[in-house]
């Protein structure tokens, strides 16, 4: 059983009552002892003897209560184990003052090293009560931290990485034409216009995934039905699959799949994972679309759309980080070819704003499956 710091304070001051009460009644049996020893020798005669019961009480009353020396001695002697006693209080109250608060002492401290910029501290848990759990509780909090930091650090270099190469291509361009003093024809323009669109991309998608990542990203919900629209999203896909020697397919069910979600959103999460499916999946290749009503996932309902490909596939060790931003997992997967490298961020964080989540299996040159959930609810929409 571990013991709660209200258990170690009531156990502790339970150990002092007990400490105080031996002392005190120690002292006060030695104290009687004394004044019988002292009543023995100097009362106790042969008149004493022959005296009647009676008698004998109330020469034993008159010795405390009439000698003044012995009632000053008894004063200056309680006087003395009062403070013996306060004494013995308030050392142990020290002492286990300090015990009690070292682990908020070592809190502080590691608390005052963050604040001055150190990401590295850890509070070392010792016990299982609430200081352990505050320690426990603060060591994830600076991890949190850390990974937060570095998060940043990656976004900031990545996006200026991003934003350096078009910025780079209109340069050149521009000083190009500049020093070549004639006319430029409207065509040698689309280059440049090409670079600014995808820099207008980026600095968009970077916009909506920091209000996702913030839980800011506002939801217009309203009652969808999926199957109406992975209809009407195969069908917008199915001439550049086509294009690429692709074979794509929707696998419905009879009847309708209804879900209360931001429709643009959710249509910008299907679209980004067919368009990848479509980028990385060889000629020849198929891309399934599937979807299914009332999946049991996580003791809830949810609606599941899967996209199956038959694509080059992705190595197990970098599914973990594929819905980072700008992470691409190999050179097939260049700035040229894929996009920002911020679709699959912002599919994971859209879905995640709607109470759902995305799960990924892959095996390399065989496909991949991305599979949406999107919750279901206690609602009249769920029939």
């Amino acid at each position: 059983m571990k013991m709660t710091v209200r258990m170690k304070i009531f156990a502790c001051m339970g150990l002092l009552v007990f400490i105080v009460s031996i002392t005190f009644s120690l002292t006060t049996q030695f104290y009687a002892a004394g004044l019988f020893d002292q009543f023995q020798r100097e009362q106790i005669d042969a008149n004493y003897l022959r005296a009647a019961p009676e008698e004998q009480i109330e020469i034993f009353k008159s010795f405390f209560l009439e000698n003044m020396q012995l009632n000053a001695l008894f004063q200056v002697t309680h006087g003395v184990r009062l403070f013996f006693f306060v004494a013995i209080g308030l050392l142990f109250s020290f002492w286990i003052s300090g015990v009690l608060t070292l682990p908020l002492k070592k809190l502080i401290a590691a608390i005052e090293r963050v604040a001055s910029g150190d990401l590295d501290v850890k509070v070392p848990v010792d016990t299982k009560d609430e200081y352990g759990k505050v320690a426990r509780t603060f060591n994830d909090m600076t991890f949190r931290l850390r990974e937060a930091e570095e998060a940043r650090r990656r976004l900031v270099a990545d996006v200026a990485h991003e934003l350096r190469t078009p910025l780079s291509v209109m340069q050149l361009k521009l000083e190009n034409y500049q020093q070549a003093g004639h006319h430029v024809p409207p065509e040698m323009l689309l280059r440049i216009h090409d670079e600014v669109i995808r820099m207008s991309l980026l600095v968009d998608d970077l916009h909506v995934l920091s209000l996702a990542e913030a839980g800011r990203l506002s939801l217009d919900r309203k009652p969808l039905d999926l199957t109406v629209l992975l209809e009407r999203i195969v069908d917008d896909v199915k001439y550049e699959a086509e294009e690429n020697g692709l074979d794509i397919r929707l696998r419905p069910i009879s009847k309708p799949v209804t879900v209360m979600v931001d429709v643009r959103r959710i249509t910008q999460v299907f679209i980004n994972l067919l368009t990848n499916a479509i980028r990385y999946t060889p000629d020849g290749g198929m891309i399934t679309v599937e979807l299914k009503d009332r999946v049991i996932e996580r003791d809830a309902f949810f609606a599941s759309v899967s996209v199956i490909d038959t694509g080059i596939g992705i190595k197990e060790e970098e599914l973990p980080h594929l819905f980072d931003r700008f992470y691409r997992v190999d050179e097939a997967r260049s700035r040229h070819t894929g996009g920002t490298g911020l679709g699959l961020s912002i599919v994971h964080h859209f879905v995640r704003a709607h109470g759902g989540f995305i799960r990924v299996a892959s095996q390399p040159d065989e496909g991949t499956i991305f599979t949406v959930y999107l919750p279901k609810g206690n609602d009249k929409y769920m029939e």
